[in-house]
């Protein structure tokens, strides 16, 4: 029985992932083709607009051209969010921290598929009312994950609910 739920929670992961990554990689391959070397598109005057940006960095700019070390950290990550679903326990309780894990899953292989193949991240989401750094889809589902999870970590799951995330020596596990 527990093989089998760890397959279906796995095809759950890569369905999941494939599409949201799916989605991702179509706004850029649309931002691509309509808004490269052309004036931004507003949305809302003064507050939110289509802008093209080739981002050679992380979020905020940050580790500008600094491939190498970008994809190791995304893979690192990825790995500690597939290592956490592995362990999660089943149940609705844990449903919520599951969804926010596909989310951060899929925001970080959307980036890192550009990372690979193009060596930057497409952008095209900017904020202007706050003058807020240029992102995308993926940047998305990972922002908005994370936040999510911290509240989660804080005020709906107890400590004890992460007892399962905890090594066990092999003794332990006899």
């Amino acid at each position: 029985m527990e093989k089998k739920r760890r397959i279906e929670s796995f095809l759950e992961l890569v369905l999941s992932v494939a599409v949201l990554t799916g989605l991702d990689q179509w706004t850029k391959l649309l931002a691509v083709e309509h808004l490269k070397n052309q004036a931004d598109i507003p949305l809302i005057p003064n507050v939110l607009s289509l802008h093209y940006l080739e981002n050679r960095g992380a979020a905020f700019g940050i580790f500008q051209n600094q491939k190498v070390f970008l994809v190791l950290l995304t893979s690192a990550i990825l790995l500690g969010v597939c290592y956490i679903l592995w362990k999660l326990p089943e149940g609705k309780r844990f449903l919520p921290m599951k969804i926010l894990c596909f989310l951060i899953t899929a925001g970080g292989i959307g980036n890192l598929i550009d990372r690979l193949r193009l060596n930057y991240v497409v952008d095209f989401i900017y904020f202007s009312l706050i003058d807020f750094p240029v992102f995308n889809v993926a940047d998305i589902y990972v922002t908005v994950s994370m936040v999510l999870l911290f509240v989660l970590v804080l005020f709906y799951y107890k400590d004890e609910e992460f007892q399962f995330l905890k090594w066990k020596s092999s003794k332990e596990q006899e």
